[in-house]
């Protein structure tokens, strides 16, 4: 485990080659890599290389941009990606001129050796290239207006630039960006965000601004989410040609301008939380992590000491390492990583491993035992042996009569009732230690269990588990009718005095 590192959900992501082939269709990818071969042996520059007019211009008509009234600009942001990430590369003249403002020739460009890279690196290689040229972007999304620094270094005459005047805070709005990206990466991983279910731009704002314990925003709140609404919109509209998102802007007609600066014209009130119908919710923004960006982000989290584990990662771990993970694990990646796991053993061997690794009274046995469980569900019937082994075993014995049964087996013999009863205990132990778990089937659960055994309180308190006591407490909170609750609660206290 990973100690005290921050722990992500893990995700799924497609292979290596398959990223890099995104990472080589991203738009501006695409432009920087035409632009750098287009560089070829020479291209006059100027002095921090950018692109003089007239090679603006052609390298404009070059990306088909011509007709595009932000073609320009596109093409200038291409041609400093290919810059940043080595696609290019320019020297500066020895005899550069006096004014280095002037649109003269100030050195000259030509194809970086990080083009090759494109054509013959390895998967890993071009995922590094882009992630290197990624995190220039980011830089970018996350800098100020460039309007708003020319105006500021105009009105201060000495070329001193005052952070606090325009509002920003590089840190602080470098950490927003990374934050958002987090929240995004965190919804991917539950499955609950997706390239086919983008998260609306009002709630991935509100998740960023509102506090947990609000239960109706503020008009001041609200503002403050209006106001994140507009940066992320600019920011993302940066971000999604490098392939890390997929996004849908903010309906234009939504937006207008009071004193310079862009806010909401409708109240976002309402579609931080508790959405509309989908087609109005669209109209503010919705925005999804790719399967690139979803890689990326997590390279990032890495980088910074997050535990953020990929499906896969426990492919060649052993039983116990597989069954002390998987209780944290989504639904959907419990079978993803017991499937890739399953497939490097034989079914024998994969059912002896996991029934020695789901042993012990320690308080996480439980969910080891309900993930072997489940691990087992998908192994067939060549594992049979292992399972009629531990019939006599008191903690595997239950759950080794439950597989034999659903895969058809006869002649096994009938559970005692303290088997029966201790595995429920377990059962309902390990239910209460999954966070995923939902409450309300949680307390069908017990309901069914009280209604389906005489006495059931009278006998289970008895039960020679280490959790008998808490899973009482638990069926107390739990069960809706008063007295069955309290037949629970007292049934606890006489586990505990037992005890």
């Amino acid at each position: 485990m990973s100690g005290d590192r921050p722990t992500m959900p893990p995700v799924r992501l497609p292979s290596d080659a398959e990223l890099a082939r995104d990472a080589l269709s991203a738009p501006l990818f695409v432009r920087a890599a035409k632009l750098a071969r287009w560089a070829g042996e020479g291209t006059p520059v100027g002095a921090g290389g950018e692109l003089l007019a007239g090679q603006l211009k052609t390298a404009t008509g070059l990306l088909g941009l011509e007709d595009d009234e932000d073609g320009p600009a596109y093409a200038a942001e291409a041609w400093q990606l290919a810059l940043d990430t080595g696609l290019v590369e320019f020297t500066e003249s020895p005899d550069e001129p006096a004014d280095a403002s002037s649109d003269e020739p100030h050195g000259t460009a030509v194809a970086g050796e990080e083009l090759a890279t494109l054509t013959s690196g390895s998967p890993q290689d071009i995922l590094d290239l882009w992630l290197g040229g990624l995190e220039t972007v980011l830089a970018d999304a996350a800098a100020p207006d460039l309007g708003d620094l020319v105006e500021q270094l105009s009105e201060s005459g000495d070329g001193d630039l005052d952070l606090d005047a325009i509002d920003w805070n590089p840190e602080e709005e470098a950490d927003f960006l990374d934050g958002v990206l987090g929240n995004l990466y965190l919804l991917t991983a539950l499955d609950e965000g997706s390239p086919d279910r983008p998260v609306p731009l009002p709630a991935l704002a509100a998740s960023m601004i509102v506090p947990d314990d609000m239960d109706e925003p503020t008009d001041d709140v609200l503002e403050e989410v209006s106001d994140a609404m507009m940066r992320l919109d600019d920011q993302f509209r940066i971000l999604a040609p490098t392939g890390l998102v997929r996004y849908q802007p903010v309906d234009e007609s939504l937006i207008e301008v009071v004193d310079g600066e862009g806010h909401i014209r409708e109240s976002v009130d309402g579609v931080t939380s508790d959405l509309p119908e989908e087609e109005d919710v669209s109209r503010y923004g919705m925005v999804a992590l790719t399967p690139l960006g979803l890689f990326a982000v997590r390279s990032r989290m890495l980088d910074a000491g997050i535990d953020a584990p990929a499906v896969g990662d426990l492919a060649e771990s052993s039983a116990t390492d597989l069954l002390a993970a998987l209780p944290g694990h989504p639904g959907f990646a419990v079978r993803a990583e017991a499937e890739l796991w399953l497939a490097r053993r034989t079914p024998l061997d994969a059912a002896r491993e996991l029934l020695a690794a789901a042993r012990g009274a320690d308080e996480e046995a439980p969910g080891r035992r309900l993930v072997c469980q489940q691990t087992l569900s998908l192994v067939g019937p060549e594992a049979e042996p292992a399972l009629r082994e531990v019939l006599d075993d008191p903690q595997l014995g239950g759950l080794a009569r439950v597989w034999l049964a659903e895969n058809g087996a006869t002649d096994v013999p009938p559970p005692g009732e303290d088997m029966v009863f201790w595995l429920t205990v377990d059962t309902i132990a390990a239910r209460l230690d999954t966070e995923a778990d939902d409450p309300e089937e949680l307390r069908e659960l017990v309901e069914g269990l009280v209604s389906g055994h005489s006495g059931f309180f009278d006998t289970v308190w008895r039960v020679e588990h280490p959790a008998t006591a808490d899973v009482l407490e638990a069926m107390g909170r739990l069960h809706p009718d008063k007295a069955t609750a309290k037949a629970a609660r007292k049934a606890a206290f006489k586990a505990r005095s037992r005890g």
